[in-house]
């Protein structure tokens, strides 16, 4: 169930005592990729909210088989302002980008990419893959650092094992495991939570933190609300206690936190920014950099955004047409 109330009144909760308000968030449908697209399910963002903290964007796929739908081949594509997660539970994809970075992603391993101020890259799965099962995420950089250069960090944590449950813990810090990644956005949590059949875990967190869990297999109850497969159950801030059961299948979850963002971004396609006219800008930059329109004067003498081609690159992705309204900031 979700709460509907458009204005619910404030409560105060006691140390320990569970949330109970959460909003459960349901996956739209997108397909990705060729003629054979391959079908991802999207909860963030999405009109009635657009972040969980920094957290702006969670596509869940599969599992997928490749032979079916061609895999993931997603083309040399644009980001600024933000950074991708990647996590896979099946399969690998090759990611490759224009600072170079040729690394594969693989199950249970963190593959971070810190856009900054603007890079490209690609994404295809690896040839001897069957079947592709994953998330992508992207958070969004807080003012004060996304202009700041693009990074890769890849990192492989070590399941915490509690009665029932193992925890992965690939960003920030839960149950006494603490990713050493910098993100430069602070008080962020992203984790992955196996549970057996019937488990329950109860996770002390905190309070100034909104969290959600995503269903990733099976259904799950969230603080007691039912959430079931490829849903997302929202908790906003002021619990420091959060309740996560699975039904008699088992499940695994995806748990994301963080302390609200705080700031109005505006998102179209792979870009980040603050305005209408900024989005317009870096659109304008990547198709003239990438040689989809003529060059401008004004970028005469001005750093690359988005860098040169890398070997192995795909030819790079055009930018679809601005839309005709002005584009509106989320909160």
């Amino acid at each position: 169930m979700s709460n509907q109330e458009r204005n619910p009144p404030e409560r105060l909760l006691e140390p320990g005592q569970l949330c109970t308000d959460v909003e459960v968030l349901t996956p739209r449908e997108v397909p990705l990729g060729g003629i054979r697209a391959m079908t991802v399910y999207r909860t963030l963002p999405q009109k009635q909210r657009s972040l969980v903290g920094a957290w702006c964007f969670l596509d869940h796929y599969g599992p997928d088989d490749v032979a079916d739908t061609g895999g993931m081949e997603v083309p040399r594509h644009p980001h600024t302002g933000l950074a991708t997660v990647s996590w896979l539970f099946t399969g690998r994809i090759d990611h490759l980008d224009s600072n170079g970075v040729d690394a594969a992603v693989l199950p249970g391993e963190l593959n971070l990419m810190i856009a900054g101020r603007g890079i490209t890259h690609q994404e295809i799965s690896a040839p001897d893959t069957t079947v592709l099962h994953g998330v992508q995420l992207w958070y969004a950089l807080p003012d004060a650092t996304r202009f700041s250069d693009h990074d890769f960090t890849h990192y492989v944590p070590e399941p915490v094992e509690l009665p029932g449950v193992s925890v992965r813990v690939f960003i920030g810090s839960l149950l006494g495991s603490t990713s050493p990644v910098q993100t430069r956005t602070p008080d962020l949590l992203g984790a992955e939570l196996t549970l057996d059949p019937g488990a329950e875990v109860l996770l002390d967190l905190r309070a100034d933190f909104e969290h959600a869990a995503l269903a990733e297999t099976g259904s799950i109850l969230v603080n007691g609300s039912p959430v079931q497969h490829r849903e997302l159950g929202y908790v906003p801030t002021g619990a420091d206690t959060l309740r996560i059961s699975a039904g008699p299948d088992g499940a695994r979850v995806i748990l994301l936190g963080g302390v609200p963002l705080g700031e109005q971004i505006v998102m179209w396609w792979n870009f980040i920014g603050r305005s209408h006219d900024e989005i317009v800008e870096f659109r304008r930059r990547y198709q003239a950099e990438l040689g989809f329109e003529p060059a401008d004067p004004r970028d005469e003498g001005s750093p690359a955004l988005f860098g040169p081609y890398a070997d192995g690159q795909l030819p790079a992705l055009p930018a679809p047409p601005m839309p005709t309204v002005t584009l509106r900031p989320r909160e």
